[in-house]
């Protein structure tokens, strides 16, 4: 194999093999000797404006996010250029090459009859339930809560490049990888990112992640001020049609509602300036009649059968927000903070089916006398507990926080159940991922083994539960985890399940 050595623009040694491997819409791509780094060159001559942008990518903007406190942590979820070369009059970018797990271990079903094997995992294969149901490989799939994990994780890795004022431009599961058997997900093509007022968009971006105004103006000429270009809100609404195809396993704006005769017009009505929620409740004239819905693609195909809220009412409200309320308000959709705030929260509502055939494993329990499994329909036997959270804004004034803990045996308290001030982001300790208490059901009794909370209190008895000890849960009772202004009350609610 010809091995070809040059210096970098930083002037680094980067060696490559001669023989591409790969190509891409734009670029073709040659391993690294070494195989931890890829070289992509842009098949296409690229102007002075392309070559700043991708410096500026490679360096000053890799810098404040990597270089800086917590940076190692963004090298799981964003694939970033790390340096930029030039050959053969050719322009072209040094990646990471991406994690194991971001490649197909299993194929597909029949031997692999696809050929994916080694591939990688373009988040096409699972956020359709027909490729998942005719083509994946069960080991590959995950399971339901898997996806509340993915969609974590991207929601994040978009909120770190928004708030350094940068927009992907075409977030999509092609430029997504994920992987649902690890909970991973990393956002990849990071080379085109837009920076407002100075560096424009290459692309409009993917069919089926286009804002509806960008799709509703593609027609117009670049210069016009009506056009509406890739931009962080615009990102807003590819990252909700993400989420909810992760999760739902269909598009939430592609129904049955024929717009136009001709193909390429229909499209750019029904995903622009008509574009309309599969769900929505007010207007019914785009849902899928399920007999115009694969076989394969059921029981999802049916927002019927499976609506958008058995993904719960946090979830819920943002879904509304994003496809109802503000599907042609860009400034309102929800941001990736929101998004995941939302999915943490969520999180805290799944429940474990008892069903152990059950493909997804989870669902979000809906505060319902008589819980069960939405995939499945299995009911929920024995009483559940569920921890209502409240906050202290003043001595001995507790408000509600609008969130709340589904118990389920060997579930796990941690700090930012006991304490406001601490969220599980990128930025939490070592020291507050470490459980602090844990629920169990023994002997027909729930309950809460106190691990390392030296404040944990019964407050009506004023009890104090020690480390080590336990307390069992019962309806109506009051927990306080801190004596500080921080610290949680959890009211228990015990609900009934089926008998």
């Amino acid at each position: 194999m010809s091995i070809i050595t040059i210096q970098s623009n930083s002037g680094k040694t980067v060696k490559f093999e001669e023989k591409k491997f790969a190509s891409g819409g734009m670029k073709d791509v040659h391993w690294g000797v070494d195989k931890n780094y890829v070289v992509a060159f842009y098949r296409d001559k690229q102007n002075e404006n392309s070559k700043e942008r991708v410096e500026n990518i490679a360096r000053l903007y890799r810098e404040r996010i990597f270089e800086r406190e917590g940076g190692e942590y963004w090298r799981k979820v964003l694939c970033w250029p790390s340096d930029v070369v030039e050959y053969n009059g050719k322009l072209g970018i040094v990646c990471p090459t991406y994690d194991n797990h971001f490649f197909f271990e299993y194929g597909s079903v029949n031997n692999d009859m696809l050929g994916i094997k080694g591939n990688e995992k373009e988040g096409k294969w699972f956020a359709s339930a027909s490729n998942q149901n005719r083509f994946l490989d069960p080991r590959e799939k995950g399971d339901w809560r898997s996806y509340l994990r993915i969609g974590i994780l991207i929601s994040r890795a978009v909120k770190k490049l928004h708030s350094a004022g940068l927009a992907h431009s075409d977030l999509s599961y092609k430029n997504v990888l994920i992987d649902p058997a690890g909970g991973n997900a990393c956002i990849i093509d990071i080379d085109s990112l837009v920076v407002p007022g100075k560096y424009p968009p290459d692309v409009v971006g993917t069919p089926d992640f286009i804002a509806p105004e960008v799709m509703a103006s593609k027609s117009l000429k670049v210069g016009d001020e009506n056009k509406a270009l890739p931009n962080i809100n615009t990102d807003k609404h590819a990252l909700a049609v993400l989420i909810y195809m992760y999760l739902l396993y269909r598009h939430p704006l592609r129904g049955d509602k024929v717009h136009d005769m001709d193909p390429q017009k229909d499209e750019e009505l029904s995903m622009g300036s008509k574009a309309l929620f599969i769900e929505h409740p007010n207007d019914t004239s785009n849902i899928k009649n399920p007999e115009n819905v694969k076989k394969t693609a059921m029981p999802w195909g049916d927002p019927k059968k499976m609506p958008y809220t058995i993904c719960g009412p946090y979830l819920s409200a943002l879904f509304e927000r994003a496809f109802i309320e503000n599907l042609h308000n860009p400034m309102m959709r929800p941001s990736a903070n929101e998004w995941e705030i939302a999915l943490v929260k969520t999180l805290d509502l799944t429940q474990p089916c008892m069903n152990k055939q059950c493909n997804q494993k989870w669902f979000v329990f809906d505060n319902k006398t008589n819980p069960k499994c939405p995939f499945c329909n299995t009911p929920y036997i024995t009483m559940l507990p569920i921890l209502n959270l409240y906050s202290a804004r003043e001595e001995g004034k507790y408000k509600p926080d609008n969130h709340r803990i589904m118990v389920y045996h060997n579930q796990y308290l941690y700090k930012w159940h006991v304490d406001r001030t601490v969220f599980p982001n990128e930025r939490i300790s070592d020291a507050d991922k470490r459980p602090l208490g844990y629920f169990v059901f023994h002997n027909n009794e729930w309950k809460l083994v106190n691990q390392s909370i030296p404040e944990l209190k019964d407050v009506k008895s004023e009890e104090a539960i020690p480390i080590g000890g336990y307390i069992v849960l019962t309806d109506g009772l009051q927990l306080t985890f801190m004596n500080s202004l921080n610290g949680r009350l959890a009211a228990i609610q015990m609900v009934n399940g089926t008998e």
